[in-house]
């Protein structure tokens, strides 16, 4: 077992990998940037080094710098965390050639299954459904044009060497498609520095539904059930649970044995993600893998009892996995919604600024993975997300009504958040009722504005004062929706 880990990442990831560290007894090293030098993890972890100036290419995606941070700590191993250099290749190979362990699958796997087309071979190969589209990628949109003819429309255009919405275009008709192709490849080349394209059938309201698998270096893999990740804005997730409402418990046997057999095919160690699309006549096809810690791990934590992180970081010790899959067993339901700072009346673009106060929601079966506090200033060069706020309960009803409740216990002051949006997706009669697929916020909140008076800023104005100046915990009582200042409770001015 390793005696220090140095964790190249930051923010709520970061502190979530030293919370596990310290369980374990293993001395933990930060890495931080300019812009971060008051963050979180810093102040959490044994020891923090400098990388750089607060760009991401000369501090936390600059290899040279993070080995040396390893090296100068003596750190054994690297927890990569998510995004950065989590499913960077090159940056695992070059751990190992350092005598350094990555914490993740091997490079050639990631490399693997970071090329789209490459891991739809393999999974084809191995029996696991595919959408129908193209094995290889292209570039030209006239060949590719031919290709979505093959298909037919509507045809999804996707990036080869990425994710996260980036070169991705849904076309409906011939007439649209070689303009549509021209500025996908665009896109992809600028964010990945790769141009090429493939194209899939495109499913109409599918569910976006996840199987967290873990497998050791001694042939051993299982899979800790399905996250559900169908609501996403600008395909980007903000609210995922466990269990999905649609699958029975044969779709759920067939859908894991999928998952089981897609990491077997990959030659898969540690943890990682399979991703499926759902139809709605429970047709399933492989989406890709993600070869790192998910966002939404906390929801499987939840409702299994296992630490994810722990597992990872035994896996790369070279520890087997004590679990067999009859042992893994999901009780209750669990929710998480990404708390970000966003602005929700100017199209949730990012709101960085300074946290003047924090009230977290407490209670049985609340947990919130944060990594800010009152008094730090949230950076523009990153991703803007503040915390992760999960619940459990019994049963699903009482899940969404426990989160409901948190999510408006939560106070953040300084930054905007998308909290009142959370809470208005929670309590619509659509997801109450599991109707969930991809498009639904397309569908159900494409016009959504939160609700807020002229008194409510006001009061939001005394309250900021109160709290900052003179630690007041008061707020304006003036109506039922959600608002951080009533959740502070009475004041009388």
């Amino acid at each position: 077992m390793f005696d220090t880990i140095l964790i190249a990442n930051r923010g709520e990831i970061a502190v979530r990998i030293i919370a596990t560290c310290r369980e374990m007894g293993i001395r933990t090293v930060a890495v931080y940037s300019e812009a971060d030098r008051d963050a979180l993890h810093v102040l959490e972890a044994d020891r923090a080094v400098l990388l750089g100036p607060s760009e991401p290419s000369r501090s936390y995606l600059d290899m040279d710098r993070i080995i040396a941070a390893a090296r100068e700590s003596g750190a054994q191993a690297i927890h990569p965390g998510y995004g950065f250099l989590a499913e960077n290749a090159d940056f695992a190979e070059r751990c190992s050639r350092e005598g350094l362990v990555f914490i993740g699958p091997p490079a050639q796997v990631i490399r693997d299954l970071g090329n789209k087309t490459v891991a739809r071979r393999t999974m084809a190969a191995s029996g696991v459904p595919v959408i129908p589209g193209m094995m290889e990628p292209g570039e030209n949109p006239d060949a590719l044009k031919q290709e979505a003819e093959k298909i037919g429309f509507p045809v999804l255009i996707k990036a080869a060497a990425g994710g996260g919405g980036k070169g991705m275009r849904v076309v409906r008709s011939p007439e649209d498609f070689v303009d549509a192709c021209a500025s996908a490849s665009r896109e992809a080349a600028a964010a990945f520095g790769n141009g090429d394209v493939y194209l899939e059938k495109f499913i109409e309201k599918p569910r976006h539904v996840e199987f967290q698998i873990l497998a050791d270096s001694f042939g051993n893999v299982v899979h800790l059930l399905e996250r559900e990740c169908s609501i996403q804005r600008r395909h980007q997730k903000i609210i995922e649970e466990t269990p999905s409402p649609a699958l029975t418990p044969e779709l759920r046997r067939r859908m894991g044995a999928a998952a089981v057999a897609a990491a077997r095919a990959s030659g898969y160690v540690n943890a990682g993600t399979v991703e499926f699309l759902l139809d709605s006549q429970g047709g399933f096809y492989f989406l890709e893998v993600n070869t790192r810690l998910q966002v939404e791990h906390p929801v499987t934590e939840m409702v299994t009892g296992i630490d994810l992180v722990r597992r990872q970081i035994e896996i790369a010790s070279v520890m087997p996995l004590d679990l067999s899959q009859e042992e893994i067993i999901g009780r209750g339901h669990a929710i998480e919604c990404r708390i970000y700072a966003e602005d929700p009346l100017s199209d949730f673009l990012p709101s960085p600024g300074k946290i003047s106060f924090i009230r977290e929601p407490k209670g049985p079966g609340i947990r919130n993975d944060i990594g800010i506090y009152p008094g730090y200033t949230v950076p523009v060069e990153y991703d803007p997300i503040l915390s992760k706020l999960i619940v459990h309960a019994q049963s699903r009803p009482a899940c969404i009504s426990r989160m409901i409740r948190a999510l408006k216990d939560y106070v953040i002051l300084g930054v905007l958040t998308p909290i009142p949006f959370l809470v208005d997706i929670l309590s619509s009669e659509a997801f109450s009722a599991g109707k969930t697929s991809t498009d639904f916020i397309d569908t159900h909140f494409s016009d959504w504005m939160p609700a807020l008076k002229d008194t409510d800023l006001a009061a939001l104005a005394f309250v900021v004062d109160e709290a900052v100046n003179h630690g007041s915990q008061a707020a304006a009582v003036t109506r039922q929706e959600y608002s951080p200042w009533k959740a502070l409770g009475h004041f009388r001015p």
